[in-house]
């Protein structure tokens, strides 16, 4: 049998399956930016300062450290893991610097020695999380409330501050002649270099396939505890340079700086489509994810609506990047072959859509009848 005839006898359930063009645009970053853009023309007729460039750049400024700590995270979701201690290491690396800047150490060292320390928690982490084989939600948790508890060892109630211009340049600072944060600068070349490493590299690839199958990975000679200890390494390296980056935009630290923040990074990566048990996701989910929440926020704070009430709109904004990707999914499996349960997955997923648009509309316009 020649080489023609073998091909058309291939049978056609073991070719590759093509993609319509509606299953590309089903995608759930698509459905981000069709987000982004309805958030915009909203934010825009309800707030004239809305669509200011010197304003909404300002914003970008509140959500760069998210950003930073954000892209390992990805990585680290990836594999089906968790860092819940990257907000923790941000304060204890910057604590760090604080602590070396006040005792009359220069304070370019000074950061320098906090990125060292942010390297080595993540070191810290990784190795307990692969040699120990302990899941990473209970090391890192432990290493939340540790990391935390040193930040207060080393500054106590104190702050430190009197940060020299050209440290605080590096979060208050703009590009010459334009309205652009130089951190923002930062953020979005790392964010190329995250993402080629994710999808353009075999490390990238060694990530999927541990979240998908690990064991596969091992069989296959590939180092899992390597990967896992380089990885968050990397992001307890990110969440010291964050840490930098907020305490220069603050023009001081406390031991409390950045407190809650792994919630909002873990929030921005799940709602970019990355499957929290790993396997699935993608860089750019992640980061049209981190601008949507940015909006959102921006939007909601020129209305002067409450903290509490934008915290319930990104929850409910999180549900739903939870329930809605899996609808074409279950639509596909069924196959006509409807129940109970299904119909009222679906519809439960339609209602929150409606909730949560019903939702963002009322909050605003409760807001813009008082002024």
């Amino acid at each position: 049998m020649t080489t023609a005839d073998r091909s058309i006898a291939t049978p056609i359930s073991l070719l590759p399956p093509r993609k319509s063009v509606l299953s590309r645009f089903l995608r759930w970053e698509w459905f981000l930016v069709l987000l982004i853009v309805l958030v915009v023309i909203a934010n825009s007729q309800l707030s004239p300062y809305f669509l200011d460039v010197r304003n909404l750049f300002r914003a970008s400024s509140d959500f760069l450290e998210i950003g930073l700590m954000m892209l390992p995270m990805v990585l680290i979701i990836v594999t089906g893991n968790v860092d819940l201690a990257v907000a923790s290491t941000l304060g204890m690396t910057a604590s760090f610097m604080g602590l070396l800047f006040n005792n009359g150490l220069n304070i370019w060292i000074a950061a320098g020695a906090a990125l060292g320390l942010g390297t080595l928690a993540g070191l810290l982490n990784g190795y307990l999380i692969s040699r120990l084989k302990v899941p990473a939600l209970v090391i890192t948790l432990g290493t939340y409330a540790f990391y935390r508890g040193l930040a207060y060892v080393m500054l106590g109630d104190q702050a430190a501050r009197g940060y020299p211009e050209s440290f605080t340049y590096l979060g208050q600072g703009t590009l010459p002649g334009t309205p652009i944060p130089f951190a923002l600068v930062i953020f979005l070349l790392l964010a190329v270099v995250f993402g080629l490493v994710l999808h353009k590299t075999a490390f990238g690839r060694y990530l999927y396939a541990i979240g998908s199958n690990q064991d596969a990975v091992i069989y296959s000679g590939i180092s899992v505890p390597r990967v896992k200890i380089i990885i968050f390494m990397v992001s307890g390296l990110m969440a010291a340079l964050a840490g930098l980056v907020l305490a220069a935009r603050y023009g001081s630290t406390r031991p409390d700086i950045g407190t809650g923040l792994e919630l909002a990074v873990i929030t921005a990566v799940v709602l970019g489509g990355v499957d929290i048990n790993g396997g699935k996701g993608t860089m750019i989910g992640a980061i049209l994810s981190l601008l949507l929440i940015g909006l959102l926020r921006f939007g909601m704070g020129l209305l002067n609506i409450q903290g509490q009430v934008q915290s319930i709109a990104i929850g409910i904004l999180l549900i739903l990047s939870i329930l809605l990707p899996n609808l074409p999914q279950i639509i596909r499996a069924q196959r006509g072959n409807w129940n109970g349960r299904t119909l009222i997955g679906i519809v439960v997923a339609v209602a929150i859509a409606i909730v949560f648009g019903w939702f963002f509309f009322w909050s605003r316009a409760a807001v813009t009848s008082l002024l």
